[in-house]
């Protein structure tokens, strides 16, 4: 199993990540430190590292325990899938539904993980294009993407949930009538994706690495996640971001594995972590790395007074048509539509590549 971790201590010690709260001198009365394993999809890496310091202090300050947290990150579907096949992580922040219902199904998770204010989500986001500066290939929809010679990058969606949202939200926009040329039917959004899926030029196997392929000056257009495009922004790329008339809303979930947390004696401390993921200090680090909170406050006060980092402005503009996963039946339709050995994405690619 290639589990990759980070160290955060100051010190390197190959793949692995320790984040612990400096203990204070009197500290030999203090509970033994607590350690915390987060599995997290890819792309919240940078934001996740902002705000578990913070937590270490939020839980140092309630409970005067240390708590130390490993961190795991690689494409969504895999770390769904290694934790179901016995790889322990106390919590799970993943990139959709279904990846957290493979741990239920696993007998991992056993409680209501939808039982938050968020209804479990820690993000929003929404499906975007990027392309180059100037935007050479005049890319302002969908529809766009179709035109000959074109090379789109997105990850594959057999390991990465982002892809999955990317492919929904053209299939989506095409079906609810926002693509200009193409029926608002089942034919004219399947038509829309086998237009598109002969222009895909890299499959990474998550978002992360999907958007750096683009940076890397590989393809004309990106299709991602919105936060994806301000992390580049921050670190300095240089694109530019074009939001499609219709899109939909990625909803990023989070849950306690809490048959794992219990046993690791640390049930107490897992939950505190998920719930203060829904605070406005942990939500509002969630927009500074460009994702939108799913605490409504955060939201509205971030929408009225847009933040500035590294000189970038985040916005969270309005879409024309910004539908949910529910709108297209939901995940159990959905998924197995486009994404199951016979699903219409999965068919389609396999003709291209054969």
């Amino acid at each position: 199993m290639n589990i990759q971790r980070i160290i955060r201590t100051g010190f390197a010690i190959a793949g692995l990540s320790i984040l612990a709260a400096a203990l204070p001198a009197s500290a030999q009365d203090a509970p033994a430190p607590v350690t915390l394993t987060l599995a997290g999809y890819a792309v919240p890496r940078e934001a996740y590292g902002d705000i578990i310091p913070a937590f270490q202090s939020f839980w140092q300050e309630q409970a005067g325990q240390q708590v130390i947290v490993l961190e795991s990150y690689q494409a969504s579907g895999a770390q769904s899938r290694a934790i179901a096949g016995g790889f322990e992580a106390d919590i799970a922040a993943l990139s959709l539904e279904p990846d957290i219902t493979r741990l239920v199904d696993a007998g991992v998770i056993t409680r209501d993980w939808r039982d938050t204010a968020s209804g479990g989500i820690a993000t929003d986001s929404v499906v975007v294009l990027v392309v180059r500066p100037g935007n050479p290939r005049g890319i302002q929809d969908w529809d766009d993407l179709a035109q000959e010679g074109l090379e789109i990058i997105t990850p594959d969606p057999a390991t990465s949930g982002g892809a999955q949202w990317n492919i929904l939200a053209a299939y989506g926009a095409a079906l609810r009538g926002f693509v200009e040329g193409y029926e608002a039917s089942p034919e004219g959004a399947a038509q829309l994706l086998a237009d598109i899926v002969p222009n895909i030029a890299v499959l990474d196997r998550d978002g992360r690495e999907s958007f750096l392929t683009f940076e890397r000056a590989i393809g004309d257009v990106a299709i991602t996640y919105e936060n994806e495009f301000y992390a580049g922004l921050i670190a300095g790329g240089e694109y530019e971001v074009i939001y499609p008339t219709s899109s939909i809303l990625i909803q990023n979930p989070v849950a306690v594995v809490d048959v794992y947390a219990d046993a690791h004696g640390v049930l107490e401390v897992a939950d505190a972590f998920v719930s203060f993921l829904q605070s406005e200090d942990a939500q509002r680090t969630f927009a500074e790395h460009g994702f939108r909170p799913v605490n409504e406050d955060v939201f509205e006060a971030v929408v009225a007074e847009p933040i500035v980092v590294n000189d970038v402005t985040i916005t969270f503009p309005e879409l024309t048509d910004l539908f949910r996963i529910d709108d297209l039946g939901g995940w159990s339709e959905a998924r197995p539509l486009l994404f199951g050995d016979e699903g219409l994405f999965t068919q389609l690619l396999l003709s291209v590549q054969s």
